[in-house]
């Protein structure tokens, strides 16, 4: 499969094909804490301290590293105000808007089901 790097424009991506460069993204939006973090963005702007009490039971190591996965994807922005003690928001990008559609249909789906689930 030729990529867009080699030559400047878009092609068909294919999940399924091992090389596929979507296989990253996917397993990104695929992780329960990105798409909780996702989800708890929709709505604005928070700050790490926010983030972790809203995510109940993730770690603030885990949390940390995927924001900055989160980040180095275009999936959210991270802005430091300077003040004392430093000031950083999350939010999300456009990208991380247009993501956020499905995985929130995703969540509403696992919250309407998860009784009919032997998980549950």
């Amino acid at each position: 499969m030729t990529s867009v790097r080699e030559t400047g424009r878009h092609t068909r991506h294919d999940v399924y094909e091992a090389q596929c460069p979507c296989r990253a993204m996917l397993d990104l939006l695929a992780s329960k804490w990105s798409a909780l973090a996702i989800g708890a963005l929709e709505d604005g702007p928070l700050r790490f301290g926010e983030l972790l009490r809203r995510l109940d039971g993730v770690s603030p190591k885990v949390l940390t590293r995927t924001l900055r996965r989160l980040e180095e994807c275009g999936i959210l922005r991270r802005v430091v105000y300077p003040s004392v003690p430093l000031h950083v928001e999350y939010s999300l990008t456009e990208l991380g808007e247009s993501a956020a559609v499905p995985l929130a249909a995703v969540r509403s789906w696992v919250e309407r089901n998860i009784d009919r689930s032997p998980l549950a």
